[in-house]
């Protein structure tokens, strides 16, 4: 039996997600007695791409394709399955990022596979593997079995630990997938990428703003905040939707499931879609001067105030604590 995990990588680097996926791989196949090839997709990859031996990997496979250097949903969907069919691997799995959750299904259908999506936990029963995912805006927990041979998951991001690596690496080998025009539904013709900001996906602390901030040039204290932890800036939807923020930071039901160790949410009511995308986070901080608001119900710890005066108050003692 064979797993095969798929490692996500930006500009030739490994995402944290990758080594994510690559040590649930292990962790399941050693209770399964299965091997883990962890595959890495891109250009000029195999030389960081032997670092996944650190995490689990028995192998390391790599395609490279000038043309894969940026994500393209029918190209990555071909090279997964065409690998996994190679490998005769029977359980296939991702992180549940942007594009996992968009090459995943497509992967599935190729495979003829059955697929569990954003799984927070996966346990081996009965030589089958169990996994659970929230339903229903996070209120139930579903246990999903998937009886098709051939098994596809996607991993919800900062749930799945890493660990720590071993000093082991593992030779990483190239494969070839050959490509044509008509696996490229799309032709990139310009990319333009933010700098210096962290994915709210991947990150372990997240300060979140909402509509009781009054309007975007308030977001400045948030990203103050943020900055003093080393952490991400999120935004309701509310927010997005005025144009205050890019939807790339939009954390809930139709935004990004978040799962960092930190969430504090300022100005943020806690309307039922936002709690979908965010209550798994381990420690939720809520700033709110309603202390009615549906937030303080799952809040690990609560400030009743004006947000203008407890956040910038906050950053400061953050900044002394931290030594910035």
């Amino acid at each position: 039996m064979k797993i095969l995990a798929v490692a996500e990588q930006r500009d030739n680097k490994l995402k944290k997600t990758a080594f994510e996926v690559t040590r649930a791989a292990r962790t399941i196949a050693d209770q399964l007695s299965a091997e883990v090839v962890a595959l890495v997709i891109g250009e000029n990859t195999q030389s960081v791409a032997g670092a996944l031996g650190g995490y689990g990997a028995n192998r390391v496979v790599v395609v490279d394709n000038p043309r894969l250097k940026l994500y393209s949903t029918t190209g990555y969907a071909k090279v997964v399955a065409e690998v996994a069919k190679k490998e005769q691997a029977s359980i296939v799995m991702f992180a549940a990022t942007a594009m996992g959750k968009d090459c995943a299904p497509r992967v599935a259908v190729k495979l003829d596979a059955g697929l569990a999506a954003d799984c927070t936990a996966l346990k081996v029963s009965g030589g089958d593997i169990l996994a659970m995912r929230p339903l229903y805006a996070g209120k139930v927990t579903a246990e999903i079995r998937i009886t098709s041979p051939t098994k596809v998951f996607t991993l919800r991001p900062n749930v799945f630990s890493a660990g720590t690596p071993s000093a082991s690496t593992t030779t990483a080998e190239k494969v070839e997938i050959l490509m044509s025009d008509s696996d490229f539904g799309t032709s990139v013709k310009e990319v333009t990428q933010s700098s210096g900001r962290i994915d709210v996906a991947e990150a372990d602390i997240i300060v979140t703003g909402g509509r009781g901030l009054k309007g975007p040039e308030n977001f400045k204290m948030i990203e103050e905040l943020a900055a003093a932890f080393g952490g991400a800036v999120g935004a309701s939807r509310a927010v997005v939707d005025a144009g205050w923020r890019p939807h790339d930071e939009q954390v809930g039901q139709t935004g990004k499931t978040v799962s960092p160790n930190l969430y504090v949410a300022v100005a943020v009511s806690g309307a039922i879609q936002h709690l979908a995308g965010m209550s798994s986070s381990k420690y939720i901080v809520a700033i709110n001067k309603d202390k009615e608001a549906p937030i303080f119900q799952i809040a690990s710890y609560g400030i009743v105030g004006d947000a203008f005066e407890v956040v910038p108050a906050l950053t400061q003692e953050v900044k002394k604590l931290l030594g910035k």
